[in-house]
């Protein structure tokens, strides 16, 4: 083979690996760009995926979250008394049950020393009690009436001062003690639209100095869609009576009576220092009492609709 022949199968053989070289390289960086490309694939398809599960996560705690706020606005509209023909009904008749039930009403407070034992005997007992308060006091402890709130108790109203002077000067200043004690409950309790419908007048409504006034103040705060309501039992606690002995001597004079009972208890005496411990420390006996007799416990939320 001559020197051209060399040189031209040289240059041949050169040209070939060269080409074989360029395709070996094309060769991988087609592969190099199909794993990039596949793993840019994957990490697009994770983080897709990551972003779907996210927001598919985020959904589920905004429909949660937004289920648990349906839920407790239904839990506070459902503690807000709504005053309707059927509830004025059973108040008319509140006196009259098939059954046997009880209502137990504190007067006068809250007070610092009684409220709480009362209120600790009432949860351990699973009872729920309404509260009739005064507005002085309640601007005095308001946590207390928080606490009677939150645990299921109803709150109304015994007016703002328990001086008969005052409240009774004129049948208005009666709706008007009503209003201001009402102010100072929902201020406790933090819920500006609550409104018991429901008062009970100092000394009661039947009869006494200011019996004129309060038949007046009658017809005035039912144009004010609330109603009142007094007691057919009471424990005498604010009569003499002290001890548990002679609360229960004072609820058998009446109770036998009746099925449906309303008892009056207080808390304490408006103006003085004086409370009414016996009444708290007595408050086991008393609902052991009722339930020996085989009375159910409620509370206004089952008469005032």
């Amino acid at each position: 083979m001559d020197l051209i022949s060399v040189k031209r199968e040289y240059r041949n053989r050169k040209n070939i690996a060269i080409a074989i070289s360029v395709l070996i390289v094309i060769i991988v960086f087609v592969w190099l760009g199909l794993k990039i490309n596949s793993n840019t694939q994957n990490d697009i398809t994770k983080t897709a995926e990551k972003g779907k599960n996210e927001t598919t996560q985020e959904a589920e705690q905004e429909e949660q979250r937004k289920q648990e706020e349906a839920k407790q606005e239904e839990e506070r509209k459902a503690k807000l008394p709504q005053l309707t023909d059927e509830g004025r009904n059973n108040l008319k008749n509140i006196y009259h049950s098939e059954t046997k039930r009880v209502f137990l009403t504190f007067d006068d407070g809250p007070s610092r020393t009684v409220t709480p034992v009362v209120l600790d005997t009432l949860k351990s007992e699973n009872i729920k009690a309404t509260f009739f308060l005064l507005g002085s006091r309640v601007e005095l402890d308001p946590d207390l009436v928080k606490r009677e709130y939150d645990e299921g108790h109803y709150i109304a109203s015994h007016g703002y001062s328990h001086v008969y002077s005052q409240i009774y000067a004129t049948p208005q200043s009666v709706l008007d003690e009503y209003n201001k004690s009402v102010t100072a409950i929902r201020n406790a309790i933090g819920e500006q639209e609550y409104n018991p419908h429901l008062f009970r007048f100092p000394g009661g409504y039947w009869g006494g100095k200011y019996a004129e006034v309060k038949k007046q103040a009658e017809q005035i705060l039912e144009q004010n869609n609330v109603l009142h309501i007094d007691w057919n039992a009471l424990t005498s606690d604010a009569a003499g009576a002290k001890t548990t002995e002679q609360f229960i001597a004072e609820l058998n004079k009446t109770v036998p009576k009746h099925n449906s009972i309303v008892v009056l208890m207080r808390l304490g005496i408006p103006f003085t220092v004086s409370d009414k411990t016996a009444t708290a420390n007595a408050l086991p006996t008393i609902i052991k009492y009722f339930r020996d007799q085989g009375f159910e416990f409620e509370n206004f939320y089952s008469i005032i609709k």
